[in-house]
């Protein structure tokens, strides 16, 4: 209904503008009741031209004809004409609009040459028809050239739509193609050297056996370990490839990580505290990973050592800690390297804290604090204390 208010409010100045002209044109006939029917009829036709472009049109045309034959009030009776005419050829109704064109042009003629006085030139009435003409020409001319901006500008913004979504697609398909090709790369250059390992430690352990021997848990670590990295190096290639959460590692898997790590000679506790919600995927893989790698430093650095795994589950928060009694002390402090700064880009990433630091009197602490405020996972990029 908002969308018709203007049309009604210029149907009603028209209105009034009509009766105006007719009341103070001097050769004009005295407007009676039935005239002003007509004008309201206008009026109303004009607030629905929008809505019903073609019958409004043919109300209109009819009663400014009428007005026109009763009243003479001269070319003000073909404004609202010349209104309806524009919002119908804006519609698409061309050939409504040139139809009711032509018989207002026609009926106002034809009055206008049977009721001109006898001694009254036709140059007067020519001039005034062929200006009559040149409005309504206008108009539908005008109503056409909307009509096609209108289209042309919907075709743009179905075009910038169609490019918007085309881009994204595009990324999407570019983030496709690079993890095929880092898929591919970390295929071509850790399967091979991983499966030559476990092959080798499998024929080693094979001859042993063969001969009678008692396998070297060293020997039997390094098959177990080079068996483990290549699933996981499977699942990873195969989330590269297709990103679904498919066989992901986790915290549920520390008891495999910890029995590992005793295989290679580390002694290894495990405690867990506290009930184990639904973690985040990212949290629980990330809790998994800073374990692993705090395992991998300790049997590389810490010399004859005891590990400590604590897995803490929170409402708020996750904690897991590597916490081990070897030679690491506070007077030589550790020189970050690749896995302390990855463990702990991966901890920032997730909002977390990552604590990696010598005792007062040997031993080294790894603690990773995440957060579970109830909405995922909050990512935060930034330095945290050390």
């Amino acid at each position: 209904m908002r969308r018709d208010l203007p049309y009604a409010l210029g149907g009603l100045a028209l209105g009034v503008l009509l009766l105006g002209n007719a009341v103070l044109t001097p050769d004009a006939a005295p407007v009676e009741v039935l005239d002003v029917a007509l004008v309201l009829a206008m009026a109303v036709g004009l607030a629905a031209c929008r809505r019903y472009p073609v019958v409004a049109l043919g109300v209109v045309t009819v009663a400014m004809l009428a007005v026109h034959v009763r009243v003479h009030p001269g070319v003000s009776a073909a404004f609202p004409v010349l209104g309806a005419v524009y919002v119908t050829a804006w519609q698409g109704r061309r050939w409504a609009a040139a139809v009711a064109s032509l018989a207002f042009l026609g009926g106002f003629l034809a009055h206008d040459i049977s009721m001109a006085p006898a001694g009254r030139p036709g140059q007067l009435v020519a001039e005034r028809t062929a200006l009559l003409l040149g409005w309504f020409v206008a108009a539908n001319v005008a109503g056409l050239v909307a009509r096609q901006r209108q289209a042309y500008l919907e075709q743009v913004e179905q075009r910038a739509i169609e490019a918007e979504r085309t881009r994204e697609e595009m990324a999407l398909r570019r983030a496709g193609e690079e993890r095929l090709r880092i898929a591919r790369d970390l295929h071509d250059s850790l399967t091979h050297s991983i499966s030559v390992i476990k092959v080798q430690a499998g024929i080693a352990v094979h001859l042993a056996r063969k001969h009678g021997e008692t396998p070297s848990p060293t020997l039997l670590a390094i098959q177990e370990a080079s068996g483990a990295a290549m699933r996981e190096l499977r699942t990873t290639l195969d989330v590269l490839r297709a990103p679904t959460d498919g066989d992901r590692v986790g915290l549920a898997r520390v008891d495999e990580l910890a029995e590992r790590t005793r295989a290679v000679g580390v002694p290894v506790q495990v405690t867990v505290t506290g009930q184990r919600g639904n973690l985040p995927d990212e949290v629980d893989q990330a809790g998994y990973r800073v374990i692993q790698e705090a395992l991998t430093n300790v049997a590389r650095h810490a010399g004859p050592a005891t590990a400590h795994i604590q897995v803490a589950y929170a409402p708020a928060q996750l904690t897991v800690a590597v916490i081990d009694d070897g030679q690491a002390s506070p007077a030589e402090p550790p020189t970050p390297g690749v896995g302390l700064r990855g463990m702990r880009e991966r901890v920032s990433a997730l909002g977390g804290t990552l604590r990696a630091a010598a005792h007062d009197d040997h031993g080294f602490t790894v603690r990773a604090t995440f957060p579970l405020d109830g909405c995922a996972v909050t990512a935060r990029r930034g330095e945290e204390p050390g």
